[in-house]
Parts: C-alpha cells; sequence; structure tokens
C-alpha cells in the first residue's frame, strides 16, 4: 500500500480558514421583503441600530441610505459589479472594484477608512456599510451642496462622484436619470413606512421580550 504524506498545516493558516468558513455560514440573508423598510429593520433589528448610529454620526436620514442600497446592492452583503468581457465574450474581471452592501470602490472605501479611523471596515458588513453611506452622503452636501436629505442629487452623486456631479455628466445618461429618480421615490416610501414602526423600533429588547 502505498503510504500518503500529508504536507503539515500551519496554526495560522488553520485559524485563517476555520474563521472564513464561519463568516460564511454566518451571512446575513437579503431580507424578504425589502420594499417595506419596517420589516427590513423587524426581520433584521440590528440593521436599526447601525442605521441610527449613522444618523447620529453624520446627520442623514435613514430613508435615504436605505433606499440608495437598496438600488446598489438589493442588500446582498457580497454583492458584485457585472463581468467586464474581452472581445465581446471572454470574462475579463469586473467592470469596477465596487464590492458589498454599498457597493463602495475599493478606493473610495479607502478614503472612508482613512478620514474616519475605520481601518478595520468591511464592505460586507452592514454596519460598516450603512456608515461609509452615511459618510459620503454628508461629504456631498459638503462638497457639492445637496441636501442630506434629497436622494435623487445624492445618488447622482454616489454614482458619478463629486466632480462628476460638477460636470453634470449624468445628464448623458438618461438610464441613470431614470435610476436616480426610482431611488428618490423609493426613499420617500421608506420615509413614510419608517413613521409608522421607528417607536417601536426604538424600544430596547427588555421591552420586546415583554411586551412585544
Amino acid at each position: 500500500m502505498k503510504t500518503i504524506f500529508f504536507k503539515p498545516i500551519h496554526r495560522t493558516t488553520l485559524s485563517a480558514a476555520a474563521f472564513a468558513i464561519l463568516l460564511s455560514g454566518c451571512a446575513t440573508p437579503p431580507p424578504e421583503n425589502p420594499e417595506n423598510i419596517c420589516a427590513i429593520f423587524e426581520e433584521h433589528r440590528d440593521w436599526y441600530d447601525a442605521a441610527e448610529d449613522a444618523r447620529e454620526r453624520w446627520g442623514v436620514p435613514i430613508h435615504v441610505p436605505m433606499a440608495m442600497m437598496y438600488q446598489e446592492s438589493s442588500f446582498k452583503h457580497d454583492a458584485l459589479p457585472p463581468r467586464d468581457y474581452l472581445l465581446g465574450f471572454i470574462p475579463w474581471g469586473r467592470v469596477s472594484s465596487a464590492y458589498g452592501y454599498s457597493q463602495a470602490k475599493t478606493m473610495t472605501w479607502e478614503d472612508y477608512q482613512r478620514e474616519t479611523g475605520n481601518s478595520w471596515a468591511s464592505r460586507s458588513s452592514f454596519e460598516d456599510a450603512i456608515d461609509f453611506m452615511g459618510w459620503f452622503i454628508y461629504k456631498t452636501y459638503q462638497v457639492n451642496g445637496v441636501s442630506k436629505w434629497d436622494a435623487y442629487g445624492q445618488y447622482l452623486n454616489y454614482h458619478e462622484g463629486w466632480g462628476g456631479y460638477q460636470r453634470k455628466t449624468y445628464l448623458k445618461k438618461p438610464w441613470l436619470v431614470r435610476v436616480s429618480r426610482i431611488v428618490k421615490r423609493r426613499s420617500l416610501t421608506y420615509a413614510t413606512q419608517l413613521k409608522t414602526c421607528e417607536e417601536d423600533l426604538q424600544k430596547g429588547w427588555l421591552w420586546r421580550l415583554f411586551f412585544g
């Protein structure tokens, strides 16, 4: 019988692999009813807490980044942009470096990490992604004077960048203008819905245990 020798696995490598498996098994699924922000937060209570923290930190209304996130990733933690193809049929990477809940590009995400000191932030973490979007919306208000409540203008900035918005590059993209209007409508729907349930969402776990 042939003897098979296995190369010893370094303890650090084994630990990293186990951690990766653990994370993949604990990935948060997208909400079952993404059209209703109350249903989203009732299903994922920790998401409301993270969104509320972002609101307090950046002065951003919850319904705006949530509507933008729905459009960007459908609340999928590992969302990726479409594939790029060489000669029209050979897979050639992705059309951009965007990733995660917020579909933040690598360079912009690194700017966020550097400015906020949140070096351990992950694009596949809802808490980090909603804080990133709050930061971006706040910066858009500072740089281009777009209201933090203006989901239409904010989404145009999010897609085109601050310089692109200033150059009005979106005027050459009718599809983007249409999508931005969809984001605006969804944000207004979310805002109306949130008014009906936020009082309950703000109640602690102990209250929900006995009275929820």
